[in-house]
């Protein structure tokens, strides 16, 4: 197995530690699973399948999620339209439909 070139220093001398590759010349670290990719500045969001999520794009629910202070469930399969991509803990904001403003993990969508 070859391991990847550091994303920041292009270094070839990258090495495994744990669930992180770690750059010995630049000191950068960044998750082999890949769900939020650095490259640059620029953050990189992807979906439960690894497809990579964009502003406006429409998201379907894989998982039931329980709306937190409230006895709202959102259903597996629920389509949600036009995300915006935000920092934080929480990557998506979104509407959805008889619940209102959210706040979802990209880890529990997928790209429809």
């Amino acid at each position: 197995m070859t391991l990847p070139h550091c994303p920041e220093c292009n270094s070839e001398f990258t090495y495994e530690d744990g669930e992180m590759f770690v750059c010995p010349e630049c000191a950068n670290e960044w998750a082999k699973s890949g769900e939020a990719e650095t490259t640059g500045d620029a953050k990189v969001v992807t979906d439960a399948n690894g497809n990579p999520l964009q502003d406006g794009d429409s998201v379907t629910v894989i998982k039931d999620l329980k709306v937190k202070g409230s006895s709202l469930v959102v259903k597996v399969g629920t389509r949600v339209k036009s995300i915006r991509l935000v920092d934080g803990d929480h990557d998506i904001d979104c509407k959805i439909d008889g619940i209102g403003a959210m706040k979802l993990k990209s880890e529990f969508v997928k790209k429809s």
